[in-house]
């Protein structure tokens, strides 16, 4: 395949992102944000007129997914998300069952909203329960109570035949066993797709403010942590939902193709306050950011001034990297030709060997991917084939 052409290996998607949310989570660092009054008629207008500028640049290229994040975009009226959905498909060419994702909060779900979802396109909903108990909830600063993140589940897939949703783990005073019961719960909840996420404290939010005043008290152990991400491998496993990625679970064929395109090096564009994406265009791979403020980017694509902060024409060396960095995430692995390809250099053989020989990596028709050890220490494995 041909440099210009790398992208198609791991397909072309959109992301959408609305950027309000009805509260600020602690632990969230993503650019989200609390307003009291939202314009969406305005806020519809900006996506479409983004969808058309982009849509230019992309002319012919078929559309494979559509992911509205956030953010909660379950506040978007269901108006407002066929208004975008409309101008998604006068823009591009779409494959025949286009992956149309919208991420919900259950605080922000009703059975009416739900269905005007789906009659505006939408056929598949992540939800972010993040705990399926009251107390753990409260701590993470959830709105909502475990027994009404249920019932807006069995609502969800009432409407739609894909319905995922995260919870976090590794949280404070959890123990083992309680893992083990809550995991059992929500697989016999989950349809066929499941994220799984280790708390991690990020810099800049509320979690990591207080665990430097010393008030972040009960996190488990590292060793504790380890065997929760071992015991959450064994249980999807045994549940017939395999991790396909680090923290993603699924039955074969139900993986999200929106973020396989991102773990897979495919483009997508970013449209929305902070959105990222990466585009191709005459050989050349970019990497483009929109501006983090709602007001600024929502008065800027009004007024047609083009919200996009300067575009990072990548290096081979770069798109490489990247495509290591998302490949072995994946249990599929890393095309080792198509890295060649990309960055105009391969990976060292000593070292592909070395970590074989430690029981880090397997080398298979053409691929490296991480074995289940090499997975919980897939940081090192990513610097050691960097040369880094």
């Amino acid at each position: 395949m041909q440099p210009d052409e790398d992208w198609k290996a791991g397909g072309f998607g959109l992301y959408i992102h609305w950027p309000f949310c009805e509260s600020k989570c602690p632990y969230c660092d993503f650019n989200s944000h609390v307003a009291a009054t939202i314009n969406q008629k305005q806020w519809q207008s900006a996506y479409v007129k983004e969808i058309k500028r982009l849509g230019a640049e992309t002319k012919g290229r078929v559309l494979q997914t559509v992911f509205f994040g956030g953010g909660t975009p379950s506040l978007m009226t269901p108006e407002t998300v066929n208004g975008v959905l409309e101008a998604v498909r006068t823009t591009w060419p779409m494959v025949n069952d286009p992956e149309i994702t919208l991420e919900a909060n259950p605080s922000s779900i009703e059975a009416e909203r739900f269905r005007g979802y789906r009659d505006a396109g939408i056929n598949r909903v992540s939800m972010g329960m993040q705990a399926m108990n009251d107390a753990d909830l409260r701590r993470l600063g959830r709105r909502h109570s475990a027994k009404e993140a249920i019932k807006a589940f069995d609502i969800a897939r009432k409407c739609f035949e894909r319905v995922s949703f995260d919870l976090i783990y590794a949280r404070q005073d959890q123990s083992l066993s309680d893992w083990r019961q809550e995991l059992k719960s929500a697989l016999a909840l989950s349809i066929d797709h499941i994220s799984l996420y280790q708390l991690t404290i990020e810099d800049g939010t509320a979690f990591s403010d207080r665990l430097s005043r010393g008030g972040l008290k009960g996190l488990p152990e590292e060793d504790l942590a380890a065997d929760m991400y071992d015991l959450t491998q064994e249980a999807c496993e045994q549940a017939g939902m395999p991790a396909y990625e680090v923290s993603n679970h699924a039955k074969l064929g139900s993986e999200s193709r929106h973020n396989l395109i991102y773990w897979r090096g495919g483009d997508y564009l970013g449209i929305g306050p902070g959105a990222h994406g990466r585009l191709t265009l005459n050989g050349q791979r970019y990497a483009t950011e929109s501006p983090k403020s709602p007001a600024l980017w929502l008065q800027m694509a009004l007024a047609d001034q083009k919200p996009e902060l300067a575009r990072q024409a990548l290096s081979c060396e770069e798109h490489g990297l990247e495509y290591l960095l998302m490949s072995l995430r994946l249990s599929e692995g890393l095309d080792i030709d198509r890295h060649t390809q990309i960055s105009k250099s391969a990976l060292e053989a000593n070292i592909i060997n070395d970590l074989s020989e430690n029981g880090l990596l397997i080398r298979h028709d053409g691929r490296l991917v991480a074995t289940a050890k090499g997975r919980v220490l897939l940081n090192a494995v990513i610097r050691k084939l960097a040369g880094a």
